[in-house]
């Protein structure tokens, strides 16, 4: 069974450097290693340097998913070859860490949303994750720690 815990933050919009792409899910793992690669390069050559653990936002569509995945960054970047400035929306956040393969993240979306939904809240907008473990540096998957980020909203 995977370990969650779930918090409630105030973000602050933040800055991002990303990649875009419409995957079906088998796809996504190659994608964020090549997006990973790719922002990291242009942020070098921009001197940029990332602010924080790389990211995929995920927006689901019938059968695929919109995926932005990269990195915060302290300001916008210059756009350079598939890599481009976005942002992560401030404002109320549930949090879920999760420790796991990612194969069982599914049940703490789950649980991220019952959390949401007992305080009286609705989601607003899309989630994201933040991938806090490398798998190359740190292979056994039940190690593997990612928090899901949900945007949500009290009342009406």
């Amino acid at each position: 069974m995977p370990t969650i815990d779930i918090a409630l933050r105030v973000l602050e919009p933040t800055a991002t450097a990303v990649v875009r792409a419409s995957v079906y899910p088998s796809e996504i793992s190659d994608l964020l290693g090549r997006a990973y690669h790719s922002v990291e390069e242009a942020l070098s050559h921009q001197g940029v340097l990332p602010t924080g653990p790389p990211f995929a936002r995920y927006h689901h569509r019938e059968g695929d998913f919109e995926v932005e995945a990269g990195f915060p960054v302290g300001r916008d970047v210059a756009p350079s070859g598939d890599v481009v400035a976005s942002s992560l929306p401030g404002g109320t956040v549930a949090v879920a860490t999760f420790v796991g393969s990612y194969d069982r993240v599914g049940a703490a979306y789950r649980e991220l949303r019952e959390w949401v939904d007992a305080r009286g809240g609705r989601p607003q907008g899309e989630p994201w994750e933040v991938y806090l473990t490398d798998p190359s540096a740190s292979p056994d998957p039940s190690q593997w720690r990612t928090e899901i980020v949900l945007p949500f909203v009290v009342g009406a």
